[in-house]
């Protein structure tokens, strides 16, 4: 087939999505139920001419035009809700679809958290006197070995303000983690793996300082450490998603690769807000009133549990939208 034909038989059907997506204006709920089966039907048709344009025409300018079109089509087609919506929809389900849609930053997310706490807890039994030089001093009091002010002999008001500094802490990196995506990602790398490394080397000098050290630390910090653990996972995951798309926009210029990641960023920052103020009223309220440790980590990992609970939950992609979309 010469390109001359291919344009003559076919891009009446370009023509056709071009003017849906123009009516739907980013809404595709715009659309009357036969114009939205219409819309599908034509993206679809605009995918398989790209992938044979590809093939055929693959230096000529209708590659792109097709690649740009069949992007917005996709995004219209497959968008998992409606750019606008409520706060309870999205509190209640939104924000947990923004949390699982991208898994593989995710899990990425999770590796620079926990394998430098994994190594730094090792390094720190091996060897405390090197591995407490990467723990910020105000943390170093509580698990110092062999200085008898550890997490065991901190007084009632001490413990308080120990506690309250981890909070603030993985509070700040939270939102680090999200704002470190600008920099390529480097910074939400450098800001999780950092976290990551200082708690685990805490959790290995209170582990070497004795069993009433160690007992007393993660009873402190274990109530609200599991889901303050999860959000700091949940929001690098977005930063290395925002930096992502300056690396690699695709077919979007940079800028705009940039705009469109910046909204799920937004919103992952929005629905974390109240699972911090869930971690600062367990800390504030469990935290050193807990009657051991035992309460404390069926608490923590209560919590923990009911967050990935809600985000495999209410974070499954809507299927209405691909049900009305799909052939007749």
């Amino acid at each position: 087939m010469t390109l001359e034909r291919f344009l003559a038989e076919r891009e009446p059907g370009w023509r056709a999505l071009e003017a849906l997506l123009s009516e739907a204006r980013g809404k595709p709920e715009r659309l009357a139920p036969a114009r939205l089966r219409a819309l599908g039907t034509h993206y679809r048709e605009v995918a398989a001419d790209l992938a044979f344009a590809r093939r055929a025409f693959g230096q000529d300018p209708v590659v792109r035009r097709l690649e740009r079109l069949a992007l917005a089509g996709r995004q219209a087609v497959y968008a998992d809700e409606p750019h606008r919506q409520s706060l309870t929809r999205f509190l209640t389900t939104g924000y947990y679809r923004r949390v699982r849609e991208r898994p593989v930053p995710l899990a990425l997310a999770a590796a620079f958290l926990f394998v430098p706490m994994l190594l730094s807890g090792l390094w720190a039994l091996d060897d405390p006197a090197a591995a407490i030089g990467i723990v910020p001093g105000e943390f170093q009091g509580a698990a110092e070995p062999g200085s008898g002010s550890g997490a065991g002999s901190l007084s009632l008001s001490e413990e308080a303000a120990f506690s309250s500094q981890i909070l603030t802490n993985n509070i700040r990196v939270t939102f680090l983690a999200v704002a470190g995506g600008m920099l390529a990602g480097l910074g939400t790398a450098a800001v999780t793996i950092f976290n990551g490394g200082f708690i685990g080397a805490l959790g290995g000098l209170s582990i070497g300082a004795g069993p009433e050290v160690s007992e007393r630390f993660f009873s402190l910090v274990a109530a609200h450490g599991v889901l303050e653990l999860s959000l700091i996972v949940v929001a690098a995951g977005a930063g290395l998603r925002l930096g992502w798309a300056m690396i690699d926009p695709g077919t979007l210029t940079r800028g705009r690769s940039i705009r469109a990641q910046a909204r799920p960023a937004l919103e992952v920052v929005l629905g974390t807000v109240p699972w911090v103020v869930v971690a600062g009223l367990v800390e504030g309220f469990v935290t050193g009133s807990a009657p051991g440790l035992a309460f404390a980590l069926v608490v923590g990992i209560s919590l923990g549990a009911l967050y990935w609970t809600l985000v495999v939950w209410r974070g499954r992609a809507d299927q209405s939208r691909a049900a009305a979309l799909a052939p007749r």
